[in-house]
């Protein structure tokens, strides 16, 4: 009889990867993955919890499954799984709980539940227990595709659980990714996204570095790109900057977390680095790579953030020649140091200020698109909706344009020549 699985994925694109590595494993148990909207006899939820908002999200796409099929079995996994399983346990409706340890195990907890009298399983465990690294990649997307290469996080910033969700810093051997990396290729896949909790802290289990692991993907046949999906920037090195620079794969496109341009903030934060070691990242990538794109993770209302602290980190967010932000509300976490320091920040003043900052990132992005007008950039296509099609320059400008012939999964030499919104239009040449 076939057993029927639907997936729905909150969070990053860490949670992406490992779902797919899930369904992947429960396909040759004899489960067939259908959409998360159709019927099916089981359900995953691979949850966030970056966030309350995140939980919320979870919490309703089980009220969806539920929606679908009443009777299905409802599995929750992830961070909000590893930090709060009692609490997910009592919602109606979900029959097992997965910790980090154990969410690669769902068939054994299947039938687990399935021969005992329990109606609902719960698989809990500390920190110090998860120390496995389960290898993850997807394939969905046929021309990108999320490699996981670390896990865990050895960093305690005062605001994030992750580390507790995720536990200790911890990778495989760069000999078994540069295996994963040639089997995504064997797929026809271009671009492979470097991605995990901590990248730049890569090594811990092997005693490698992340600068040796792109050494050796960078020689994989067959992956024309590469992307950083994140890096600190107390672990992004001048090495790894020039080898960027000069590799024909790894893109000139850098996410960088600063979450706050206040040294004050970053020190109530537990940040390993100051806003003068932030700028001197930022000019070194100038200097090597002017085309570069650089975007930067910043959180508001943190707290501790005073209306003054907030805005050295506005100010700051001005002088730095980047190319994007990502904004983030501070919400508080249990268990995090960041509830025993004050001053508070209302959810209304939070608001404000993340407010201010998508106004400016919206500026910091013209200005950046306006820059490339006019350039000719490599393209990776990837979607089509009638004759035009989709794709990613290499320094990260979303862009359209026009063809009759399908040319999905190429890369295409494309003029950049008109800014519209959030993306760019272009003309092949």
């Amino acid at each position: 009889m076939t057993k029927k699985v639907g997936f729905y994925t909150l969070g990053c694109k860490l949670n992406y990867a490992e779902t797919e590595a899930i369904a992947r494993n429960m396909s040759i148990q004899d489960y067939t993955t259908v959409p998360f909207s159709s019927f099916a006899d089981y359900y995953v939820i691979n949850t966030c919890s970056v966030t309350e908002l995140a939980n919320k999200k979870s919490r309703s796409a089980i009220r969806k499954a539920l929606k679908i099929n009443p009777e299905a079995i409802i599995i929750v996994v992830g961070c909000y799984a590893q930090l709060k399983p009692e609490e997910i346990s009592k919602i109606e409706g979900v029959s097992i709980v997965l910790s980090t340890k154990d969410k690669f195990s769902i068939p054994f907890f299947i039938e687990k539940l399935e021969s005992s009298q329990n109606s609902v399983i719960i698989s809990s465990c500390e920190r110090d227990d998860i120390e496995i690294f389960n290898n993850s990649y997807s394939l969905e997307k046929r021309t990108r595709s999320f490699l996981k290469v670390q896990d865990g996080c050895n960093y305690f910033c005062s605001y994030c659980t992750i580390p507790l969700a995720r536990g200790k810093s911890r990778n495989a051997p760069i000999s078994q990714l540069v295996s994963q990396a040639k089997e995504i290729a064997n797929n026809t896949i271009r671009e492979i996204v470097l991605t995990g909790i901590n990248i730049g802290d890569f090594g811990q289990s092997t005693k490698e570095s992340f600068f040796e692991l792109i050494q050796e993907l960078d020689k994989v046949d067959g992956i024309e790109r590469y992307r950083i999906s994140s890096i600190e920037p107390n672990l992004l090195t001048t090495e790894i900057i020039e080898f960027v620079r000069d590799s024909q794969k790894f893109m000139p496109h850098f996410h960088i977390p600063l979450q706050a341009g206040s040294d004050a903030v970053l020190k109530l934060m537990r940040r390993r680095y100051s806003t003068e070691l932030f700028t001197q990242k930022i000019n070194e990538i100038q200097t090597h790579i002017p085309h570069a794109c650089i975007g930067v993770d910043v959180i508001v209302g943190t707290p501790g953030e005073t209306e003054e602290l907030f805005m050295e980190t506005y100010s700051f967010l001005k002088t730095l020649p980047i190319s994007y932000l990502h904004i983030f509300t501070y919400s508080e976490r249990e268990g995090t140091d960041a509830l025993n320091i004050s001053p508070k920040v209302s959810k209304q003043e939070r608001q404000k200020r993340s407010m201010l900052l998508h106004e400016l990132s919206a500026k910091i992005q013209n200005d950046y698109y306006r820059a490339c007008n006019n350039t000719i950039r490599p393209v990776l296509i990837e979607t089509q909706k009638n004759n035009v099609y989709t794709g990613y320059t290499d320094n990260y400008i979303r862009t359209d344009v026009y063809s009759e012939e399908d040319i999905r999964n190429t890369i295409q030499k494309v003029q950049l020549c008109f800014q519209e919104n959030n993306h760019m239009k272009g003309e092949i040449v």
